[in-house]
């Protein structure tokens, strides 16, 4: 049996690390991990010290993460499954799970899936890259080509593990399956990496330190977003928590539920009655503007700290080839949190036109380094750090356009303040200085 520890290339020396360790290390101190500090998290990086950048998500995604597999550890059925939970693989997969994450957030995603999968079809060539760009497909691309590690070898060239516990979509995209259309984690340009990391398994659910990854995304997501825009009185907890609020709150939670459960509208009412009797020991904190003194601190670390500890412990592992199962009541309860920020922070005004023009930031870079790509070379205005994706895009001829996977692959490559920076000089909005490279 292919041990979970396997690398796909045998490169490099073990040190007094484990591999599962090194795994960890590699990705905390790699160049993708960096970027992040200036990327979406909701709010454009750099926009407000207040809210979490998409770094500040993946750290503290990275500590929930850790001891989700901590707590599975200490149990009775974790310790029967020591051999396939890793809090060091956990860690490391939380750390990663948002390498992929292009400038300013999911507009950018949007935008990008779009381009890459049409921009051909409109140019002589009259094809297109079917697979498009997706931010967890994009994740494993640099985890497995993207990133500089090994002279002779593409990428961070990690465990067969970490690799498998990265991948929240076990699968790559099929346009014809409505569960495989939208979301996907491989692309076919990584389709030896995605069966080295699945080699050992015939099904396509996750593993269970994807899932541990997964719902350690979902707490930190629901729960420290929240605690940014609280701090903001950006959130109406008065309407909430009223009763037509709770019910529209429910019915829209419910919309967006994929492959909803049985009984899945019951379960929502019975979450947000306890989300509101959770909320109602905080019932002052709520009801006055959040000034920052020093007791509305207080009281609020304590209800993320409560929380947290609560989704920490709705986790259980289930079957002899474990499932992670998580309580339903919670797993709800998340559910509403995150829908919370998508009814009342997504419809701001000013964000949706911020949005707008981040969209047309994106697609103004996209054509111009796709419209000036040539045969055999790379659009001369772009820094060499960005030469290498060139030729990655048309290894071995699987990209059916290279031209739109090179571009995806540089933009994904830059923060939000290079993406501007870069359209400004080449738009002409600003000069600049030739003294002064906007990517480095």
């Amino acid at each position: 049996m292919d041990s979970r520890e396997d690398r796909r290339h045998s490169v490099g020396d073990d040190d007094q690390r484990n591999r599962f360790a090194r795994d960890r290390d590699r990705i905390l101190y790699s160049s993708a991990f960096h970027r992040l500090s200036g990327v979406t998290q909701i709010v454009r990086a750099g926009e407000e010290d207040i809210f979490h950048t998409r770094q500040q998500h993946s750290i503290k995604v990275a500590q929930i993460g850790r001891r989700l597999a901590e707590h599975l550890l200490s149990s009775d059925e974790g310790d029967a499954h020591k051999d396939k939970i890793d809090p060091e693989v956990v860690e490391a997969a939380c750390l990663a799970h948002d390498l992929g994450h292009p400038p300013f957030g999911h507009a950018g995603e949007a935008v990008l899936d779009d381009l890459v999968q049409n921009k051909g079809k409109n140019s002589d060539t009259g094809v297109g890259e079917p697979d498009g760009f997706e931010g967890n497909a994009q994740t494993f691309r640099i985890l497995t080509k993207l990133s500089v590690r090994h002279e002779d070898v593409n990428g961070l060239n990690l465990t067969r593990a970490t690799l498998a516990a990265v991948l929240k979509y076990p699968w790559m995209r099929n346009l014809d399956d409505k569960n495989k259309k939208k979301k996907w984690s491989a692309y076919k340009t990584e389709e030896a990496d995605f069966d080295f990391a699945r080699k050992s398994y015939s099904h396509e659910d996750k593993t269970v330190e994807a899932g541990l990854m997964d719902w350690a995304d979902d707490i930190a997501y629901s729960v420290h977003d929240l605690e940014d825009f609280h701090r903001c009185n950006a959130i109406p907890w008065h309407i909430i928590f009223h009763d037509e609020g709770m019910s529209e709150l429910v019915k829209n939670t419910l919309s967006t539920w994929h492959n909803s459960p049985p009984g899945a509208e019951k379960t929502l009412e019975n979450a947000i009655k306890t989300i509101k009797n959770l909320f109602d020991v905080y019932g002052k904190i709520l009801r006055e503007p959040y000034v920052g003194s020093r007791k509305q601190r207080q009281w609020l670390r304590d209800l993320t700290s409560t929380l947290i500890s609560r989704y920490l412990n709705a986790i259980s592992l289930e079957g002899d080839e474990p499932k992670l199962k998580i309580a339903p009541l919670q797993e709800a309860e998340v559910l509403l949190l995150k829908q919370i920020t998508r009814d009342y922070i997504f419809t701001n005004p000013a964000l949706v036109a911020q949005q707008e023009g981040q969209a047309k930031l994106i697609k103004d870079l996209f054509n111009i380094i796709y419209d000036k790509c040539e045969i055999n070379s790379f659009p001369r205005f772009l820094p060499q750090r960005l030469n290498y994706l060139w030729e990655l895009s048309k290894e071995n001829n699987i990209c059916k356009d290279p031209k739109a996977r090179f571009a995806a692959d540089c933009i994904a490559s830059l923060t939000e303040n290079e993406v501007i920076g870069l359209h400004s000089r080449l738009f002409g909005s600003t000069s600049g200085s030739v003294l002064h490279p906007i990517v480095r």
